[in-house]
């Protein structure tokens, strides 16, 4: 074979991937899956329950090294009624040895970020075609290509599980954007405007948001989450924003990020908080936090679309993703639960409640599934994208989120971060999809099932 014709075979080879995982597989639907849980935290928790309600699901392996926090598993379990799963807990490397199990068909991984590009690329390698990861995929730039590169040459789907995605006001939205209720999409907004202080700084003794302790002396995840503030300035937190976003303007499929800057605001609410509640005399009062209180982050999009995020975690403030749907017919934004619709509103230039719209665009899914969505955490959006996680997997098919979304979502922090350091230098955004994202077609949410 010339050089020319093994270029174009290799070209095709990628390009099968890329269009059409699911074809790949030639396995039978199963209606029972089989999978581990890496990580059981908090997080984790809540992936058990929702997968211990469900008679399609084995959970067969645990991994976790904190003791506590597979004690809350064993009364999880134990209220449900079925078998304990093998648990492994010898070391911070007990999840290799969780991967080595036999007939394991998907793995979830809820660990500290700095932990899921290896434990994707171990899982991958060990056999698994299925890994469902919590945000993020990755530290550096480096990783997410790793990933992606694993993934590609192992036929294996990664699927961020980006719950936000599903959640109902997001979904009716996406719904009349294919309805074409706002004309042609121009700009968009969202991000992550969570007050998190009782979260970074948290020993699971004193009163909640009262703590002022973290790493080896905090509690869940102001046992790791902290450290990132102190030693990194950027967007760490982007995909609770920009998922929704790039679903709404088939990102990777017909659309992708071009380039992307990002601009910090100065760091005072970590260490306010610290003096609030331990006093100016406290060890943690004395750490130069890195992470800027508000990082403002701009993309540009190939087919012309703006966007603006936002991650606001270290300040007092009521919870918002800040989300703005902007087209030549109209504009949604959920910070005041509005809609105007140009000739369709009740009012020229005057809001309507987002109320009715919502409700009358309501997603299909969300009127499919809406009695399975009791009591699945976060308004019942966690239960979707657990179901679709298990769904694809029990039908040997591609996952609505891949790894590519998965990818471009996560890579706006490591982005972030060189163009804050950069002086907000504008720096251009990879396509992980090596040009394909001209030809994918959307995928997401396309059906009332998964």
């Amino acid at each position: 074979m010339n050089r020319k014709e093994f270029i174009k075979n290799s070209s095709l080879a990628s390009t099968a991937y890329l269009l059409s995982p699911s074809k790949i597989f030639n396995f039978k639907s199963k209606s029972k899956i089989s999978i581990g849980l890496i990580g059981v935290g908090l997080r984790g928790q809540n992936h058990l329950e929702l997968l211990l309600k469900r008679d399609d699901v084995n959970i067969i392996a645990l991994c976790d090294i904190n003791e506590t926090m597979l004690q809350m598993c064993d009364e999880i379990l134990l209220k449900s009624g079925k078998d304990k799963p093998k648990v492994f807990k010898e070391d911070k490397y007990a999840w290799k040895k969780l991967l080595e199990i036999k007939d394991l068909d998907a793995v979830i991984i809820s660990t500290p970020w700095e932990w899921h590009t290896p434990m994707i690329i171990g899982a991958i390698e060990a056999g698994i075609k299925y890994i469902g990861t919590e945000v993020v995929l990755g530290i550096n730039l480096e990783d997410h290509w790793n990933v992606v590169r694993s993934a590609e040459k192992y036929n294996a789907h990664v699927m961020m599980l980006e719950n936000v995605c599903y959640r109902r006001d997001v979904m009716a939205i996406l719904n009349m954007v294919r309805q074409n209720l706002f004309g042609e999409i121009i700009h968009l907004q969202g991000g992550y405007q969570h007050d998190l202080r009782e979260v970074k700084f948290n020993n699971g003794v004193e009163p909640y948001g009262h703590g002022v302790e973290y790493g080896e002396k905090g509690f869940s995840e102001a046992s790791w989450r902290t450290e990132h503030s102190i030693h990194r300035n950027g967007d760490l937190y982007p995909t609770h924003g920009i998922g929704p976003l790039a679903n709404y303007i088939n990102i990777n499929r017909g659309n992708r990020f071009v380039r992307l800057n990002s601009f910090s605001s100065k760091a005072r609410g970590l260490h306010n908080h610290i003096v609030k509640h331990g006093g100016e005399n406290h060890p943690n009062a004395k750490i130069d936090f890195k992470l800027g209180d508000v990082i403002t982050t701009q993309i540009s999009c190939a087919n012309g679309e703006t966007i603006m995020l936002q991650h606001d975690t270290n300040l007092p403030r009521p919870y918002s993703l800040g989300f703005r749907v902007q087209g030549t017919n109209g504009i949604w934004m959920d910070l005041n639960n509005s809609i105007y619709i140009e000739g369709l509103s009740k009012n020229l230039h005057r809001w309507d409640s987002a109320k009715e719209w919502l409700e009358k665009y309501d997603h299909p899914l969300w009127k499919r599934w809406i009695n399975e969505t009791k009591d699945a955490g976060h308004g019942g959006m966690d239960f979707f994208v657990v179901h679709a996680f298990v769904e694809s997997v029990k039908r040997n098919a591609a996952t609505p989120l891949d790894v590519y979304d998965a990818a471009s979502w996560s890579a706006i922090t490591p982005l972030s971060e060189q163009s804050i350091n950069l002086g907000n230098e504008t720096i251009d955004f990879p396509d992980f999809t090596s040009g394909q994202w001209m030809y994918r077609k959307p995928v997401f949410a396309l059906t009332n099932e998964y």
